[in-house]
């Protein structure tokens, strides 16, 4: 472990490279928000063309997070993480230089690509370098938190570089940004060699990213489609079966799969992610319809629903941090537990708000609350996510855990816009929007409650003695022996 000044700044410059990137990818789904009305007035979007600006990013990057993460594992975090952050830089230079909207959406779709590098590697990054204990959990609550802030800055800068120069800045801030990011890469992390040799199981790539892609695809559908409609079934069936294959070829047939099935044999493990779903759900309720709530009904604008966010986004990072210290003291289901309790309070405060409601009151409260249970949840539900790993499944699993999220946000958000719709009908009347927002955050609650009867599977004492294995020779920021050595000689 590390015991001097040196390792330690090699600890923290790698940690702040994992952040740094989670930073970044999730500073991209939130910033291009505001920014939609002024891409589709320059390129001439439909309505329809103008969602594959959002949907083209959120397609490639969950549909492509399982081979990003086994990509880390074969070929080394370095090289993989330096390649997503070279092909995310370049997709947002071609993004912010795009003239027409086909360009655009190319663009967006490339840059899920590289995203789907990153977020695995970073995870993997954090899972190999940091000792299980203090040290790896305090890194997690790091890399969660840098989420939040990128979701956060990214709502009021999005606002705030269309109005003062162009909705093209939201993209080309990335280029620079990527650029020292990756020659901090090649200075701070270690060129590791694979764990095992092989190739990428080739079958399980296509089948599973394909069938990922189909199932989210049709999903997003039902924003426009109904849910017995072609347009929705199709894709959805489809991508059942992909996945179905997906399963049969890591199963039964590929020599090296891409997605181990021996890794769910740790229940912590598969239960984590099973969660990680379900928590998707109450993360998108929170943030999109919160926001929504503020714009359609309260009558603020785009920027002032982001800085109305700011608050909750706040709270998010600091708990988050918070949490991550308490990790090894509670276990994971004390923290999993008082988050939901969070979650189902600030969502039944969320629906009460109305036209008439106040900020201070109807929104600004509840959403610390929720916010305090995403603190608490999601750094807790990563690291269990990871607890155990060997090394060199660090990025699969990475992979899969970032995917559940992605996957169960997306469905969520289907689902919720759908029945938010049926209930609000065909009046775009503030107190109907409501009503349809009211449903959603109890449905939310109604998750929240989900979670905390998964949570109970959780092999709670397993998880914390992992967690406080090398708690006696934790001195702060620590990094394992052998990417010390590594590192020095960099």
């Amino acid at each position: 472990m590390i015991e001097n000044r040196t390792e330690t700044r090699a600890a923290r410059l790698v940690l702040a490279l994992a952040c740094a990137c989670q930073f970044m990818v999730i500073l991209d789904v939130s910033i291009i928000n505001v920014a939609l009305p002024s891409v589709r007035r320059d390129l001439g979007f439909t309505d329809a063309g103008l969602a594959w600006v959002v949907n083209g990013y959120v397609l490639a990057f969950a549909g492509l997070m399982l081979l990003g993460g086994r990509a880390a594992d074969l070929f080394g975090r370095r090289r993989v993480l330096v390649a997503g952050l070279g092909l995310f830089s370049l997709a947002s230079l071609g993004a912010g230089l795009a003239s027409t909207p086909e360009l655009l959406v190319g663009a967006r779709a490339m840059q899920g690509l590289g995203g789907a590098m990153l977020a695995p590697a970073t995870l993997a990054v954090i899972n190999t370098c940091f000792p299980a204990g203090p040290a790896r959990a305090r890194a997690f609550g790091a890399w969660s938190a840098s989420g939040g802030v990128g979701g956060m800055v990214g709502a009021v800068a999005g606002g705030v570089l269309t109005t003062g120069l162009s909705w093209r800045w939201v993209f080309l801030i990335n280029v620079p940004i990527g650029v020292l990011l990756v020659a901090v890469a090649m200075t701070s992390l270690t060129a590791t060699r694979a764990a095992r040799r092989g190739s990428l199981d080739l079958a399980g790539a296509v089948t599973g990213t394909a069938g990922l892609a189909a199932l989210v695809y049709g999903v997003m559908q039902t924003a426009e489609h109904a849910w017995g409609s072609a347009r929705v079934l199709v894709p959805v069936l489809a991508g059942a079966l992909l996945l179905a294959v997906f399963l049969l070829v890591e199963k039964h047939f590929a020599a090296a799969p891409m997605m181990p099935f021996r890794l769910f044999e740790h229940r912590g493990v598969a239960v984590s992610d099973v969660l990680l779903v379900l928590f998707g759900g109450v993360a998108v309720a929170m943030w999109f319809f919160s926001s929504l709530l503020m714009q359609n009904v309260l009558g603020f604008s785009a920027l002032a629903a982001g800085l109305g966010q700011t608050p909750a986004a706040v709270t998010f990072v600091v708990v988050a941090r918070l949490a991550a210290g308490r990790l090894s003291r509670t276990g994971v289901r004390p923290l999993i537990l008082a988050g939901c309790a969070g979650f189902v309070a600030g969502f039944g405060w969320l629906s009460q708000a109305g036209a008439g409601s106040h900020y201070v009151t109807g929104v600004l409260g509840p959403t610390l609350l929720v916010a305090v249970g995403i603190g608490l949840v999601f750094p807790t539900l990563m690291a269990s996510a990871t607890a155990g790993v060997e090394p060199g499944d660090a990025g699969i699993v990475g992979g899969v855990a970032n995917a559940a999220g992605q996957v169960g946000g997306a469905v969520a958000l289907a689902v919720y816009a759908t029945v938010a719709a049926a209930r609000a009908g065909a009046s775009p009347a503030p107190a109907a929007l409501a009503s349809g927002y009211e449903l959603v955050f109890g449905l939310a609650a109604g998750v929240a409650l989900a979670i905390a009867a998964v949570s109970l599977l959780l092999p709670t004492r397993q998880l914390t003695l992992q967690f406080n294995q090398d708690t006696e020779h934790d001195q702060g920021w620590g990094v394992h022996d052998g990417n010390v050595r590594e590192l020095r000689r960099q």
